[in-house]
């Protein structure tokens, strides 16, 4: 500066000072509070500062000078956050187009907000900024911060854009480079990031971060020992984190290079992103274990993997299927190979694990579909297989050992080869079997006649006629049943054939039901001298020996097999001492008989056919003319039996003996009791014709036709006609004319609403429907005999009325009927029917201590068959579950076990592993399921339920990959059974939640 200009700046500013001076009294200075502004904005006191610049605005008059206030006005309210800040910056802009701080107050925002971390933000103001406005530092810091703020926002080809242009610069260089290293590794361009990471190796600050992406590089370009020392040399110097990634790398590198051993260590140490790992970190593991033959480690691994369809799934679902096999845990192999074969990422697994899946169901049964489905499917798949033949064995046999009978026939009916209708003959015999053993006997026995009709093993020929036989004689088709017997009793086959031991029994019965009576002794007489270890049965034969001598009046014969029935007592002894009384006064031995009869009637106080033995006593001693002795007992009858049908009778005999001894008086009393007491009864009809006899002696007509009007079942005029009426019916009933006799008896009853036949007519005529298949046209007839007083009806209509309501579930109904069956029932067979009836309908009703109280008493009866048994276990067992007492429910489904079959049986079965789980016993409980879906998965619901149960164990074992491939099994093919899905669903949904915690690569259902 030269020295005139000096002289000229210190005359103005002395002017100046001049002016200032004389203004300062009235206004405030503005330059010097515009330097205090700046004193302020500079020491970051923004908002002090911001007013005072805003106020310099106010009151200069100077355009540049309100251009620089509202620019660090601006400025201060971008600092300060404030609302307004960027239209401020916008206003200063388009207020002030020519001000010097135009282009920098955009560089100014976006500096600031780039220091700030608020990369967003500065982006967008790095927008406005005008680049060739810069010098060239400003541009070199443009470019880089531009660069990086779109790295950290990864806008990675605008990053790559900016940071390029500073590649050279001394400051920025380095750290673009890096930066673009970065980006290329990230983008898996691992030739270009060597490239940009090679540049800057060499400098201290990045060789630390480096050292992972290099070891990473080479990992991921295929140079895996370099990666290994890379990885190793950098270990010792990294942080735990990257100790972890570090250590993921040499695993892995070791892996591709088979190095399992050594690789093993190294993918243990590994962490997992946040504490996570994901399937293909388990997998590694696992195939590792796997190569080493460490089957128990490879297991652990793989079953963490839960979810995931893809190549490394199928590879881990395969392997973990091989583990499992080596460690003979064939029912976990079957669900890995199952999920194995379902993808088709590797065709060659795929179809190794079908192969698999395959064989094991074969083995150990499958139960979400049966074993020859599989087979099938498997040769359907892969019809030019190698294994072909094999698996066409497999199948064959596995008809028979998956027990799954109903769907092997849909498949076997297809299948014309010799070895299919081998399979057919067997396969129709075990299915007639098992609908044999449910009661099912039309249906058994289309399917053993299915088995016949394919005789090719001469074994199953003979067993499927013996059971055609019974399955006839169940049907009451008694001449078919003895034809089909003798067939059987012909074939050479028989002799080993299993049913041959009770052939005798059967057949004696059958010639018994055919009343072909000395046939029926002849085979009974062959079977009690075989010799058997049944001591019931051999019971049961000297009882129906005895009564087929009784029936053909060879009563002695008849007393020495009733004497060894007695002798034996496995069954009830009351009936054959009974019958055994019957039979001495047959022969002749009144004294025998009475003395018998007396005998009886104290040893046997509970007896149902105590009764019958005091009616029969006092007709002993009318016959002995022992007077006084039998009015004793009748009256004793009528005393302790006043529901008996035997009372009526013995009110009748007594009137009888009355009118015997002329004593009309009394035995008109006993006519008029049986009269009004049992209306309609056969007793009444003849107790009132013999009354009328009575009165015509007596020359008493009119007070006889009095006391008859009385009677609303006897219509005098009409005698004739009713008995003439009826006696026709009856004639096509006994001539088994059944639509003829069943159109006369509803003649008659519609007639004679009220006649002397009308009880007859109602049972014959519903027996006649019963035998019809026409159940609802029986039941009003049932139930007119029910309601009328005690008959020789009486306990067969009960019966056959109580199952009717039983057969429509109508328990209310049934229930009654069963009580009155059960007290007033002469057959022991029939307080048995009732008792188990009354069990089963208590139970329905959630009645559930009377249900619990008839299965008591039908187990305390010692003669009931296993089916009735395994009723009452049951109805014990499932009555504790509902009402909480699980100790007990276990101990009944434990007898359960021993004698059920069928569905019953499964559900025993899948009891014994759910108190297997809730004692601790996983493993053990998950044996019980393998049973259950082998032996018994025709019954689905109990499979389904064994499932979700089998998922639970294994859950709690550890073996997460089970639980959830079994739960989504269950979920998938049980739909029907919404209470199974719902426990199901609820139980996946939690497995995967505890799950999701440790891999990454399981999503928890929310």
């Amino acid at each position: 500066m030269t020295k005139k200009n000096i002289l000229s700046l210190l005359v103005a500013l002395t002017f100046s000072l001049q002016i200032i001076a004389q203004e300062s009294a009235i206004y405030t200075n503005p330059l010097a509070d515009y330097q205090k502004a700046l004193a302020l904005y500079d020491n970051q006191v923004y908002g002090a500062a911001q007013n005072l610049f805003q106020e310099v605005k106010k009151t200069t008059n100077e355009h540049s000078v309100a251009g620089d206030c509202a620019y660090y006005a601006a400025n201060c309210a971008i600092r300060l956050n404030q609302q307004n800040a960027e239209q401020m910056v916008e206003d200063f802009v388009e207020d002030y187009p020519t001000s010097t701080k135009r282009n920098t107050a955009y560089l100014d925002v976006a500096n600031y907000y780039y220091d700030q971390a608020k990369y967003a933000y500065a982006r967008k103001w790095y927008n406005k900024v005008d680049v060739g406005a810069l010098s060239y530092a400003e541009q070199e810091k443009y470019n880089f911060n531009r660069g990086y703020t779109a790295f950290l926002t990864k806008q990675y080809p605008d990053a790559k854009k900016y940071l390029s242009k500073v590649e050279s610069s001394q400051e920025y260089g380095s750290q673009a480079k890096y930066y673009i290293g970065y980006m290329a590794y990230q983008g898996d361009d691992y030739d270009e990031a060597t490239a940009y990471f090679d540049q800057v190796s060499n400098q201290e600050r990045y060789q630390e971060k480096m050292s992972y992406y290099q070891a990473d590089l080479n990992f991921k370009l295929g140079n895996f020992e370099k990666a290994i020392d890379l990885a190793k040399g950098n270990l010792d110097s990294s942080t735990s984190e990257e100790v972890s990634e570090l250590s993921k790398i040499i695993g892995e590198s070791y892996f591709n290079l088979k190095k399992y051993p050594e690789a093993i260590p190294y993918l243990k140490a590994y962490e997992g992103k946040k504490g996570k790992w994901n399937n293909t970190d388990y997998y590694q593991l696992g195939y590792a274990y796997y190569m080493q033959k460490d089957y128990q480690n490879a297991v652990s691994e793989f079953n963490k993997i839960v979810e995931g369809n893809n190549s490394v799934t199928q590879n881990a679902y395969y392997h973990l299927g091989e583990s499992y096999i080596n460690l003979d845990k064939k029912q976990e192999a079957l669900n890995a190979f199952r999920t194995a074969s379902y993808m088709n990422f590797d065709a060659k697994i795929q179809e190794d694990a079908w192969l698999n899946y395959a064989k094991v169901s074969y083995e150990i049964g499958n139960p979400y579909e049966s074993a020859p489905q599989v087979l099938t499917g498997y040769l359907d798949k892969y019809p030019d297989s190698a294994h072909t033949e094999e698996i066409q064995s497999l199948l064959i046999d596995s008809y028979i050992t998956s027990k799954n009978y109903k769907e092997a026939l849909k498949l076997l009916k297809s299948n014309n080869s010799y070895e299919s209708k081998v399979a057919y003959q067997k396969v129709t015999f075990y299915r007639g079997l098992e609908l044999y053993d449910e009661g099912q006997y039309a249906a058994a026995k289309e399917m053993f006649t299915n088995s016949l009709s394919e005789p090719r093993d001469p074994k199953y020929t003979s067993r499927a006629t013996f059971w055609h036989a019974e399955s006839d004689y169940n049907l009451t088709n008694y001449s078919e049943a003895l034809i089909s017997f003798k067939q059987f009793e012909q074939q050479a086959e028989s002799a080993e054939a299993p049913e041959i031991k009770n052939l005798d029994y059967n057949m004696a019965y059958t010639y018994f039901k055919l009343k072909k009576y000395e046939q029926s002794a002849e085979y009974f007489n062959r079977f009690v001298s075989g010799g058997t270890g049944d001591k019931a049965r051999l019971n049961d034969a000297y009882l129906r020996l005895g009564d087929a001598y009784f029936v053909s009046s060879n009563y002695d014969e008849a007393i020495s097999a009733y004497d060894k029935a007695i002798n034996i007592n496995e069954i009830n002894s009351d009936y054959p001492a009974f019958q055994r009384a019957m039979s001495m006064g047959y022969a002749g031995s009144a004294s025998k008989k009475i003395n018998a009869l007396e005998q009886f009637i104290s040893d046997y106080p509970k007896s149902k056919l105590r009764d019958d033995a005091m009616y029969e006593l006092g007709n002993s001693y009318v016959k002995e003319n022992n007077i006084d002795k039998a009015m004793t007992a009748y009256n004793a009858l009528s005393a302790e039996y006043r529901m008996s049908s035997f009372v009526p009778k013995a009110l009748l005999r007594q009137g009888l003996v009355y009118y015997n001894a002329s004593d009309n008086a009394k035995a008109l009393t006993k006519f008029k009791t049986v009269a009004s007491d049992y209306p309609g009864s056969p007793e009444a009809v003849q107790a009132v014709s013999t009354a009328r006899l009575i009165y015509i002696d007596m020359g008493e007509v009119d007070q006889y036709a009095t006391w008859v009007k009385t009677l609303d079942y006897v219509e005098v005029t009409d005698v004739d006609l009713d008995n003439a009426t009826y006696e026709a019916a009856e004639k096509q009933y006994l001539d088994n004319n059944t639509e003829k006799a069943i159109k006369q008896f509803n003649e008659y009853l519609s007639q004679f609403p009220r006649g002397l036949n009308a009880l007859n007519a109602h049972f014959y005529v519903a027996q006649l429907y019963t035998k019809q298949g026409l159940p609802d046209n029986a039941s009003s007839h049932y139930k007119y005999v029910v309601d009328a007083p005690q008959s020789q009806f009486s306990e067969e209509a009960l019966m056959k009325l109580a199952q009717y309501h039983l057969d429509k579930k109508s328990w209310n109904g049934a229930t009654p009927l069963l009580s009155r069956l059960e007290n007033e029932a002469s057959f022991q067979h029939n307080v048995i029917f009732a008792q188990s009836n009354l069990m089963k309908a208590n139970y329905q009703m959630a009645n559930y201590q009377q249900a619990v109280a008839y299965a008591e008493k039908v187990l305390a009866n010692p003669n009931i068959d296993a089916k009735i048994q395994g009723d009452a276990h049951i109805i014990i067992a499932r009555s504790a579950m509902k009402t909480g007492d699980e100790a007990k429910a276990k101990a009944a489904y434990q007898r359960v076990e021993k004698v059920a079959t069928g569905e019953t049986a499964a559900e025993a079965l899948y009891y014994s592993a759910y108190f297997k789980n809730a004692t601790g016993d996983f493993e053990g409980s998950n044996v019980e399921v393998q049973k259950l879906a082998k032996d018994f998965s025709v019954y689905k619901y109990y499979s389904a339920k064994g499932l979700v149960l089998m998922a639970k164990n294994f859950y709690a074992l550890e073996d997460a990959f089970q639980a959830t491939y079994i739960l989504e099994s269950v979920i998938q093919n049980f739909s029907e059974f919404d209470d199974v899905v719902i426990q199901a669903s609820e139980d996946l949904a939690l497995i995967k939640e505890e799950e999701s915690k440790t891999n990454a690569s399981v999503h928890s259902e929310d």
